[in-house]
């Protein structure tokens, strides 16, 4: 069953993102053609994004119940990053697309070679990149599912909890801590509350994933392309066999191309992402905090776990940026060594000239960051982590 959901997830036309473009269209952050089809999704968003602002409303009615407060913060907080990712990818679509039109392209030229090292590259990154969406569609959705479950398994394993509901010295727990302009804590009060919270939690959750897995997919093929470009590098003058000077040179030219369209298309990548790194960081930081000091106020095991889960999905975020972000600079920074892996010692004076322009050309890092401030580095999650 599951290999057959897989299967409908795969495009032909995009071997690579073909499941994660499917999410970006399905949670509407590629808006469609269709006239009303784009104004539901429009719909969709705006009623999220008013949704999230009631969270912030509901701040002052909790402000005097520590624990309440906590949970509305972080959650909010994690809201607030959502309703950014969306409206910062449908304002800048057009960047966005051309992003993924060019990983789209670079990635179908690069399959089908007869290189077998770039084969291997290929069906490794991609194994990763399916490995890497669908295990973050999981955590995201575990975490969704125990958000809004939560109030549910209170009601049931908590005798003492459904007593004082009833004689009403404690009120319902919400799913997500959020103003509605009507009576939530009575039973049909808390009903409705509880399905449009449910919707909230079930759209947001849907437009992190969507974003989150397209972004880190395409950090991976950068640098996949990256190794497979040094590789091309290591070969413009032929390894087994000496090729022409005609043919080295249309080597070194298409090498010298498609490094330039990487660096364009990084740059585009990190001006659409560094903004919402930027408020990624202040936001994990703040949930880190709040989350970590409501497992060591809270008694209740079940509580406890549900809040641990809560902290390493947290965690596993910006984990996960930091990480993919740290392997294209350090990628990035090995490929200068590609022309120098080529036989350019034995070409005449005027190849080894072209060789050195080519080496000048690549000896230029990519590295993604966090607004003006932090590079997008593992070094910065673990002094983000240490400073907590």
């Amino acid at each position: 069953m599951l290999r057959q959901l897989f299967d409908k997830l795969e495009n032909r036309s995009r071997p690579l993102l073909g499941p994660n473009y499917k999410a970006l269209t399905f949670w509407g952050l590629i808006l469609p053609q269709n006239v009303f089809k784009r104004i539901f999704y429009i719909s969709m968003h705006l009623l999220v994004t008013i949704f999230t602002a009631t969270e912030y409303v509901d701040i002052w009615f909790v402000k005097d119940d520590m624990n309440l407060l906590l949970n509305n913060v972080k959650i909010t907080l994690l809201a607030t990053v959502s309703v950014a990712k969306v409206s910062t990818f449908l304002a800048w679509q057009k960047q966005w697309k051309s992003v993924i039109d060019y990983v789209n392209r670079s990635d179908l030229a690069q399959r089908g070679t007869a290189d077998s090292a770039k084969n291997d590259i290929i069906k490794k990154y991609t194994k990763y990149c399916r490995k890497i969406t669908y295990l973050y569609w999981s955590l995201m959705y575990t975490t969704v599912v125990i958000v809004i479950g939560q109030p549910l398994v209170k009601f049931i394993s908590s005798p003492t909890y459904r007593d004082n509901v009833r004689n009403g010295t404690e009120s319902y727990i919400e799913v997500v801590s959020s103003w509605v302009p009507f009576n939530k804590n009575t039973i049909y009060g808390h009903i409705a509350a509880s399905f449009y919270q449910s919707y909230g939690a079930i759209y947001g959750g849907g437009w992190i994933t969507s974003f989150d897995t397209n972004a880190i997919v395409i950090m991976v093929f950068f640098k996949a392309e990256l190794e497979m470009l040094r590789l091309d590098c290591g070969n413009i003058f032929g390894k087994d066999k000496k090729v022409d000077v005609s043919v080295a040179r249309d080597r070194l030219k298409n090498c010298h191309r498609r490094h330039v369209d990487l660096i364009a298309n990084a740059k585009l990548f990190d001006s659409c992402l560094s903004p919402i790194m930027l408020l990624y960081m202040f936001v994990c930081s703040v949930m880190l905090c709040a989350t970590a000091y409501q497992i060591t106020a809270q008694t209740n095991p079940m509580q406890q776990f549900l809040i641990a889960e809560f902290l390493i999905f947290g965690i596993a975020q910006l984990f996960m940026y930091c990480w993919h972000s740290n392997d294209v600079y350090y990628a990035s920074r090995d490929l200068m060594l590609g022309p120098y892996e080529s036989e350019w010692w034995s070409q005449a004076t005027s190849e080894q000239k072209d060789i050195s322009i080519l080496i000048d050309q690549m000896n230029k890092t990519i590295v993604f960051t966090a607004g003006p401030f932090n590079d997008l580095t593992v070094a910065t999650f673990i002094n983000v982590n240490i400073h907590l």
